[in-house]
């Protein structure tokens, strides 16, 4: 099923690319159930949206991955980091989405050097998204300060 045509350290690009936006679904529908628990409804909200913007990617790269011809195949997802408030969520998630840039980083500009201008528009796009979610992210987490964010709300008898 792989094209002759399909530079291997692209497919690698997508393969890494696809565990890490399955991962981040994983990571931000979880958040948005724990922080629902906590009583927080506007984050919850939030959370959920985030994780359907991030399957939305897993998605695209899928259709990459059949349109070059190979099979998609999300290799390991990541263990889901949880906190003891929204502000330590919002720090991991910060931190994976610095992740998932360096990648689509990477990738464009390997797509670039090897001439594969689709390849560098499709990561080209993805880098920018995954941008603006950490701007959006900073933005929020400037708005909670620590000292601001909400006191422990772990339930009893639950550790994460």
């Amino acid at each position: 099923m792989l094209y002759a045509s399909a530079d291997q350290r692209v497919l690698g690009y997508l393969g890494r690319a696809l565990s890490l936006e399955l991962s981040a679904v994983q990571l931000y529908s979880t958040q948005a159930r724990l922080v629902a628990i906590w009583g927080l409804a506007e984050p919850a909200e939030r959370l959920r949206n985030e994780s359907r913007e991030e399957m939305e990617h897993a998605d695209r790269i899928i259709a990459r991955m059949l349109s070059l011809g190979v099979a998609p195949n999300a290799s390991q997802l990541r263990p889901v980091r949880l906190g003891n408030s929204l502000y330590e969520l919002l720090q991991f998630d910060l931190a994976f989405e610095n992740e998932l840039i360096s990648l689509y980083s990477d990738a464009t500009l390997h797509c670039a050097r090897v001439g594969d201008h689709d390849g560098r528009l499709f990561f080209e796009t993805l880098l920018e998204e995954e941008r603006s979610h950490g701007r959006e992210l900073t933005q929020w987490m400037e708005n909670l300060k620590p000292s601001n964010a909400p006191a422990s709300r772990t339930p009893r008898g639950a550790t994460f």
